[in-house]
């Protein structure tokens, strides 16, 4: 490998039908870009978009102080450790949620609304009508700056058609990115998939042919750009040697931890119109963790810039076993003031949110050229589009904004906004520091104030 004064942002490892991007390096001149507002000697920035179904317990969610020395509730004191990297936001609500005279149907309504702000059509039909989701109307205008303009991911399955809520779609209570009014993205729910669109070839040819090597022979992703890596160390500066070690250090635990899940081979019933992957991990705690391993990799190599991730479909009825909860999540939401049930729901709030804290560990670990972690240079919002899962209201949702936005936002806060200012101005406001120039997004009334 030649070794140019400065590396290109773009630069890869190369191998048999393998590529391997890597980190942001202090050598790469073409990461310090100009930011929409004229910023200079900036790193990307990042946006991402977690959601959770069925609600939460909002007594163990919902702090009762404003500002900067408000407790954490039982469910947020899982996020202790990086209190200062984040803001509790209450108060901000989804219109297109609401019934509006069509009924039943809050849970899918609750997602397809979730990132559009839009009022789904209701229909299990082929006629379905969302709006654009932020993830993907940002992708639209400045997606092309990286190899993926947008990562969909999730733990269940999309699906494209069938009755799902109340004369809801499928597509509509599994699918949170629209690509268009009638287009959802479905989302990639195997890690081993997502690594191999990360690190494979060129070509779904010579991927297919370097995995099949890499099985047979036992070898790493790491084995085919063995080469190449050596050559690109021996010429970086020490700062820089040591983040390519530590990067491709994870790149093999990641690997190793794949090659070792005990896999669930799913079955394609009652999904129409998409097969579900196979080699999904039977546990999972085990299977959200690869796949947020899976978040921060494409973000550390930016792959992309922007993602959204599902942890379950709106109204997912499974149980956790690993936490022993029995019940279904979505028939304990519907709790009736039942103390069991909203204790069992409060510990799958937990297990959920344990498994956000441990992406926000993995990005704040990772150190960028400008002295900020990761986990600084980015904003990511986790939330539901329902508030108590048993009144199905969708204002005073529970939503976390963390990261720093590159230094743009004051974190450690808890901001209470007036009850019903909509999702969509801080939708709006993500926008902007991306760089995408738009005045309203769904149902925006303007920017969400005192972020800054």
């Amino acid at each position: 490998m030649k070794m140019p004064n400065t590396l290109s942002r773009r630069t890869v490892l190369r191998g048999l039908g393998t590529t391997v991007a890597l980190p942001v390096l202090a050598a790469m001149s073409e990461t310090r870009l100009l930011s929409a507002a004229g910023r200079e000697n900036e790193m990307p920035l990042r946006m991402g978009f977690f959601y959770v179904p069925n609600g939460m317990h909002m007594p163990d969610w919902t702090p009762t102080k404003d500002g900067t020395r408000f407790e954490l509730p039982p469910t947020l004191a899982r996020l202790a450790e990086h209190r200062k990297s984040l803001n509790v936001l209450s108060g901000l609500a989804l219109d297109g949620a609401k019934a509006h005279g069509d009924g039943g149907g809050d849970h899918a309504r609750s997602v397809a609304s979730f990132l559009t702000g839009a009022h789904p059509r209701k229909t299990n039909g082929a006629d379905i009508q969302n709006g654009v989701s932020v993830d993907q109307a940002t992708a639209e205008q400045v997606g092309d700056a990286t190899r993926f303009a947008s990562l969909e991911l999730g733990l269940e399955a999309s699906a494209q058609a069938g009755n799902c809520d109340s004369g809801y779609s499928c597509a509509y209570a599994s699918n949170m990115s629209w690509r268009g009014a009638t287009n959802p993205v479905a989302k990639e729910i195997d890690p081993a998939a997502v690594f191999d669109r990360l690190f494979g070839g060129q070509t779904e040819k010579s991927t297919r042919r370097a995995r099949s090597v890499r099985e047979k022979y036992r070898k790493s992703v790491l084995d085919f750009v063995l080469e190449d890596a050596k050559d690109l160390h021996r010429k970086l500066p020490a700062v820089d040697q040591r983040k390519l070690d530590e990067y491709l250090y994870s790149v093999r635990d990641v690997e190793k931890r794949l090659a070792g899940a005990d896999r669930l081979r799913l079955s394609e019933d009652g999904v129409p119109d998409y097969p579900r992957p196979s080699g999904v991990p039977r546990e999972l705690g085990q299977h959200a963790e690869l796949m947020l391993d899976m978040v921060a990799l494409a973000m550390q190599t930016d792959s992309t810039r922007i993602l959204s991730f599902m942890f379950t479909n709106a109204g997912s009825n499974r149980s956790y076993p690993e936490i022993e909860v029995s019940q279904g999540h979505h028939s304990l939401s519907h709790h009736g003031k039942s103390k069991e049930k909203q204790a069992n729901i409060a510990k799958i709030n937990r297990f959920q949110i344990d498994r956000f804290s441990y992406l926000l560990k993995r990005l704040d670990s990772i150190l960028e050229d400008n002295g900020k972690t990761l986990l600084d240079n980015s904003m990511l919002v986790y939330g539901s589009g329902i508030s108590d899962g048993d009144r199905h209201n969708h204002d005073d949702l529970p939503i976390i904004l963390a990261g720093k936005a590159g230094g743009r936002i004051r974190t450690g806060r808890h901001i209470r906004y007036k009850n019903g200012t909509p999702l969509c101005n801080l939708y709006l406001w993500m926008m902007k520091q991306m760089g995408v120039k738009e005045r309203r997004f769904g149902d925006s009334t303007g920017l969400l104030h005192n972020l800054g």
